[in-house]
């Protein structure tokens, strides 16, 4: 059972909001939602009759309706229940515990040129036995909050600058991610410059990274640009697409096996993938060089991911390989650094709620996905785990070190199996539950006394408008 009395409240506001929602927004139109909201465009309601729904939508200011505001939010409720949590290491056992996350925006449009968009989230944690992690909770932030300069536009041509606060997420969100998965969302502040075609997209950046703190307004900014870089897509009909980039960092303090240090690290990479019906792939290389303390980096990874999608059977099932290779320290204590940092990325890169980050990694990852009924899903998936490297360690999900591995000389680390399945209402609510069990490998009984497979389960509700 949950460790506090606000269980019992929680599920009764979870039912009472959910069939509100059915009959408030159930039937309303809409386009599907985006990973970013602030993607979201909704002008194409200007000209016709609108509902209640709509007209939060698209609500104009003015008698030409070129100044309009739209308005948009979501309610996440999530119930979480895990077992030996670091393979037994924390000592905790069984752990179950509540997450939600609220959130509203406002987006509002002064013609074509100029624009305001800002977004307030809360994300809440309740009944963690060690208390929340970094990524459950963050009471009341300011999300987004930035301007949109249209600089110029021509045909399908577009310069756009964005200033202020607000979430980045490019590529398969390997390096930079607004991190969907966890609790809490990853935002920077900075500035932006974004040019578009109808073939050809490039965004060059320069933004500060926060520290993130789980009061009421009490995130501190680094007051200083320790995220840099440009990432563009190309194109290809029929072929797919490219994507070409360049990102730096600096950090005052890094930790690795190695030891701790100031970080300055560059990555070039590039990435070519096509999604959609048939023959399916996602190909990623990337080099990363610069300094740690005294030392230099020298790091790389790549990704091979090939799949199939049968769009014309019943099912519309999907099967697909992946294997990594991420880098890792070939020496530790000389100095020198070659573990592959990943930056920013997502939590879920190899399955939700994973145990192993994407640093010193070679992994075998076989998944299919199935479309059950119209409106419900399911992946499954097997990832097998070993270090790259045996002179370095383990990282968890968001690239920080986790269990040092020089003083053992086994490689595997151990097996995820995952099961995962989503249901959908309509447009605005969702249904999300899973379940994975962790095997211990060789290296897991090696450097854990008395380790522990770890079983992982989770169900989410989520409501957008």
């Amino acid at each position: 059972m949950l460790k506090s009395s606000k269980s019992i409240s929680f599920k009764i506001k979870t039912l009472i909001f959910t069939i509100l929602s059915f009959y408030i927004f159930g039937n309303a139109s809409a386009q599907n939602f985006k990973l970013l909201r602030y993607d979201e465009n909704y002008e194409f309601l200007k000209d016709s009759s609108r509902n209640f729904y709509e007209n939060i939508k698209f609500l104009p200011l003015n008698v030409k309706k070129d100044i309009y505001v739209s308005f948009g939010g979501e309610a996440r409720y999530e119930y979480v229940d895990f077992n030996n949590e670091d393979w037994g290491r924390l000592n905790i056992g069984h752990n179950n515990f509540l997450l939600q996350r609220y959130d509203i925006h406002a987006d509002v449009h002064f013609g074509k040129n100029f624009r305001v968009f800002a977004q307030l989230r809360s994300a809440l944690q309740d009944g963690r036995t060690n208390g929340p992690r970094g990524i459950d909770e963050d009471q009341l932030n300011i999300q987004n909050f930035f301007i949109d300069i249209n600089l110029w536009e021509n045909l399908d041509k577009q310069l756009i600058f964005r200033g202020g606060k607000q979430e980045l997420d490019y590529g398969s969100g390997r390096l930079i991610s607004v991190r969907e998965g966890p609790n809490a969302r990853l935002y920077f502040t900075g500035g932006k410059i974004m040019y578009s075609s109808s073939k050809f997209s490039i965004d060059a950046f320069a933004m500060m990274a926060d520290t993130i703190n789980t009061g009421v307004f009490d995130n501190k900014s680094s007051k200083q640009v320790n995220l840099y870089g440009a990432y563009s897509k190309i194109i290809f009909p029929k072929a797919g697409n490219l994507d070409l980039y360049y990102i730096g960092i600096r950090r005052d303090e890094s930790a690795f096996e190695e030891g701790i240090a100031k970080e300055r690290r560059h990555t070039i990479g590039t990435r070519f993938w096509k999604y959609g019906g048939g023959f399916i792939y996602n190909l990623e290389a990337a080099y990363q060089f610069g300094s740690f303390g005294n030392g230099n980096i020298n790091a790389w990874t790549g990704s091979i991911d090939l799949g199939y999608s049968f769009e014309n059977i019943k099912f519309k099932p999907t099967i697909n390989l992946r294997n990594d290779y991420i880098s890792g320290d070939k020496r530790s204590g000389d100095g020198n650094l070659q573990t592959f940092n990943p930056l920013y990325p997502k939590g879920g890169y190899f399955g939700f709620s994973p145990q192993v980050g994407p640093v010193n990694l070679i992994d075998i990852h076989p998944y299919a996905t199935m479309d059950l009924l119209s409106n419900l899903k399911m992946q499954v998936d097997v990832v097998f785990n070993w270090r790259y490297s045996l002179e370095d360690g383990v990282y968890r999900p968001s690239g920080s070190f986790n269990l040092s591995g020089s003083d053992s000389k086994e490689k595997y680390i151990g097996t995820a199996y995952l099961a995962n399945f989503t249901y959908s209402f309509n447009k605005h609510i969702s249904v999300v539950s899973g379940i994975q069990y962790f095997k211990t490998g060789a290296f897991i009984n090696d450097i854990i006394p008395d380790s522990k497979d770890g079983v992982f389960f989770n169900a989410r509700l989520t409501f957008k408008f």
